[in-house]
């Protein structure tokens, strides 16, 4: 029997929340099944990286254009390329042309199963989703198989602004291999710096992007003492204006870029501190990352931080830039707070959101997808 061929179209692959579970996910169910990758944005497949060598994959395929008008013509022609697959899953508004086009096609030309996943909005939709993005989902997702998303409140989103049926939504909390972060790093795991003996790391996971608000964590770390540094893990087009904001804040040389890290297990341990400074989140990765290496979080209360958090914790999300000075410097001051909430988190992150239970809830609803009582 032929390996089934699975179809992945994502707005982009570079590396991110959405991008890394997908190459968790990929890996985990092994080399019995070919995948083939496609990226809207077709330079954009950094988190290919990431998959195992053994795995059958196709990366930046011949497939036609993710983004353009959504006249007819085009959408047959996607329709038509989404056949010779067994199951097609779409990632976020970037691939819903792709959505539309199953819908549209799927029973003249008797398409696959699709199922789609939708992850948070770029910044342009953080207070209000358009409109016409909102009307373009309802009629897109009317033969999806299933949607999928990982935050309670993108699953009420879901509902209630997409029309979409509760029993095609379903919400799968993202996971990572949380045993790999309790192992302490090297004072020298991270490239172009190193932990110096005395020093405390208040640090970070993030794309370099605007909603990520990161010259507001600059801002608010300027009330942490000389002997704390702040480490900002990550890439995109923000790092100047980061750099920016700590030179007119009087913390230069204080902050730290590093850049992307593949292996984030190897290096968050040598955080003392983790802070997100976000307009937007939904159920941040970066989050449990630090939780499961035994971290206490300071955060804006975006998404579901503040539920995934361990009730110890959730003192120190707030709801601005004040008071998440504030809560920096609170638990900057108490080490002995800082250890007792992170032990809570790490004992909530390995309950709850450890990688195993992940991908047997996607197993599950890819293979009810496919009619399969088992999948792969």
């Amino acid at each position: 029997m032929s390996a089934l061929k699975i179809l992945h179209l994502h707005s982009s692959f570079d590396p991110g929340g959405k991008e890394l579970r997908s190459v968790e996910l990929i890996n985990a169910f092994g080399a019995g099944l070919h995948h083939t990758i496609v990226s809207a944005v077709p330079e954009a497949m950094g988190a290919a990286s990431r998959l195992l060598p053994a795995i059958p994959v196709d990366l930046a395929p011949d497939f036609p254009a993710l983004q353009g008008r959504p006249l007819p013509r085009r959408l047959m022609e996607i329709a038509r390329a989404l056949s010779s697959f067994d199951l097609v899953l779409t990632y976020n508004f970037g691939a819903m042309d792709a959505v539309l086009a199953h819908t549209i096609f799927g029973d003249m030309l008797r398409l696959p199963p699709l199922v789609h996943h939708e992850d948070g909005f770029n910044q342009d939709e953080v207070e209000k989703r358009k409109g016409r993005r909102n009307w373009f989902r309802r009629i897109a997702l009317g033969r999806a198989q299933a949607l999928v998303v990982p935050s309670q409140q993108l699953e009420a989103i879901a509902i209630t602004e997409w029309h979409q049926p509760r029993a095609r939504v379903q919400r799968v909390a993202n996971g990572i291999d949380t045993a790999a972060y309790a192992r302490k790093p090297r004072p020298d795991a991270l490239p172009r710096i190193i932990k110096r003996p005395g020093e405390k790391w208040l640090g970070t996971l993030a794309g370099l992007r605007a909603v990520k608000d990161l010259p507001r964590l600059v801002r608010a770390f300027c009330a942490l003492p000389d002997d704390w540094q702040l480490v900002i893990l990550g890439e995109g087009p923000e790092r100047e204006a980061i750099r920016a904001a700590a030179m007119e804040a009087g913390v230069g040389h204080r902050l730290h870029l590093p850049g992307h890290v593949p292996e984030p297990a190897k290096v968050v341990g040598l955080f003392d501190l983790f802070a997100l400074s976000s307009q937007s989140e939904q159920f941040p990765i970066s989050l449990v990352e630090a939780m499961a290496a035994g971290l206490a979080v300071a955060s804006m209360d975006v998404g579901d931080v503040k539920a995934m958090v361990a009730v110890e914790n959730q003192p120190f999300i707030v709801a601005d830039e004040a008071a998440l000075a504030q809560a920096l410097v609170t638990l900057a001051q108490d080490q002995a707070l800082r250890e007792r909430i992170g032990a809570a988190n790490r004992a909530r992150a390995r309950v709850e959101y450890d990688k195993v239970t992940m991908v047997a809830a996607y197993a599950d609803i890819y293979g009810a997808a496919l009619g399969k009582t088992a999948f792969p």
